[in-house]
């Protein structure tokens, strides 16, 4: 077997094979044997169908699986021989015999060679929560408000308050659609509705009626209401001011928890912000990771891979958007991006995790899953059946791998802590 290999962009090859014809004519003419041994063709006993006969009838298709054949096995064989690394499959083209070979030519993309560097001068800036006394309360604040109850007064509306109204909205004297709702509850300050509506709110009194105007952004979601004022005539039908609940084991018992109380229940509060900063921490770190990686170690991707992710990604889309039919799908080509930067920090974590011999971390699994099982009230058993369970443990198994990946960058890169308060972290944008 003839192998030449030669390099038609950066990451694709052009390989052509060429095998001795003779080899590949026996396997041809011992194959049609013993398909004569088997053969039913009218007008001739089994077994006894003449050689002439078997060839015409079946020795196109026995050829073509012999080929075939070769073919996929010359191919693999002269890969390995090369120590080439295909990134997908081969467009294969095969040459006109001459007789004496079969020639045909393999294009396809190989695998990058990934060589990571200068991890050791990665900057990651490391968040360092604190918790003090004020986010607690902001935090209780809020909890006090998810089970606020509303009392009805005899005064004008002011922020906080909640309006009950009818409306009805007019553009150039018409009602609009959408414009008009009745018995309709507006808490003021709240961003519900916008500013200029609230505003027209402000002040009023159980019974009042009162028209305003309200220009609409130029950016609104209903194209006929972009940029337009509009007249708004309201009829207010009662005010409510929001009564928190105290403070107490009552206010705890809300939240099932039964013992300990208010002393309990504010402990668990902590705890659980605690929790929520440690994992917003952790994606923030790999966030960092992830960007240095790819701006310290470019990498050209194939087109392959990028390709099978792009369709992965937009199955998914189609999954989460509930859309079956091909024709509603999301755009191909708007996965483009993001597909390539996946594929490629799949490779260069893969290379990471290699060179450093990272392998998994039991302790680390075991606490992932009992992350997963802490809501159970039997939580001790569901994790003991998770960590029995193969199927569950090798979809965990990555994830912890790339922590551990993520987490050797941050303790080998040049990475420096950030003091940052609770509120200030929490309320950060996504990245």
């Amino acid at each position: 077997m003839d192998v030449t290999v030669e390099s038609t962009g950066t990451l694709e090859r052009r390989m052509r094979v060429e095998l001795p014809l003779e080899p590949i004519e026996q396997q041809v003419n011992s194959r049609l044997k013993s398909v004569g041994r088997t053969a039913k063709i009218k007008g001739f006993r089994p077994g006894k169908v003449p050689a002439n006969v078997v060839r015409k009838r079946y020795g196109k298709q026995v050829r073509q699986e012999v080929l075939s054949e070769v073919l996929q096995k010359s191919y693999t064989e002269a890969v390995t021989r090369e120590k080439l690394t295909p990134a997908g499959g081969p467009k294969i083209e095969t040459e006109e015999e001459n007789g004496k070979t079969f020639a045909f030519t393999a294009t396809f993309e190989v695998m990058p060679v990934v060589e990571l560097k200068n991890l050791e001068k990665i900057k990651i800036e490391k968040p360092e929560v604190t918790i003090d006394d004020s986010d607690l309360d902001d935090m209780m604040l809020n909890l006090r408000k998810q089970k606020a109850s509303w009392e009805e007064v005899d005064r004008k509306s002011a922020e906080g308050d909640r309006v009950t109204i009818d409306f009805v909205g007019k553009l150039k004297g018409e009602v609009f659609k959408g414009g008009e709702a009745k018995d309709y509850p507006v808490v003021l300050g709240a961003g519900q509705m916008l500013p200029d509506f609230e505003k027209g709110l402000t002040g009023v009194k159980a019974g009042e009626e009162k028209t305003f105007k309200v220009k609409f952004p130029k950016e609104y979601h209903a194209d006929e209401l972009a940029g337009q004022k509009a007249e708004f005539t309201i009829t207010a039908h009662k005010v409510e001011q929001e009564v928190l609940p105290e403070l107490n084991d009552g206010f705890a018992a809300l939240f099932n928890v039964t013992e300990g109380g208010m002393e309990q229940f504010t402990k668990d509060v902590r705890e659980n912000m605690e929790r929520e900063a440690s994992q917003k921490v952790k994606n923030d770190l790999r966030e960092q990771v992830m960007n240095a990686l790819l701006e310290t170690n470019p990498l050209d991707v194939p087109h392959a891979l990028k390709h099978e992710e792009m369709h992965a990604m937009q199955r998914d889309a189609m999954q989460r958007m509930g859309v079956e039919e091909p024709d509603q799908a999301p755009p191909l080509a708007n996965f483009a991006d993001a597909a390539e930067k996946r594929v490629a920090l799949g490779l260069l974590l893969r290379q990471l995790i290699s060179d450093k011999e990272i392998s998994v971390n039991q302790d680390m699994m075991r606490a992932r899953v009992e992350e997963m099982c802490a809501g159970y009230e039997n939580a001790e058993d569901m994790v003991n059946m998770y960590m029995s369970n193969p199927q569950i443990m090798q979809q965990i198994e990555p994830m912890i791998v790339e922590q551990q990946a993520v987490d050797w960058v941050v303790e080998h890169g040049q990475t420096k802590s950030k003091k940052i308060s609770f509120k200030e972290f929490m309320n950060a944008p996504a990245s």
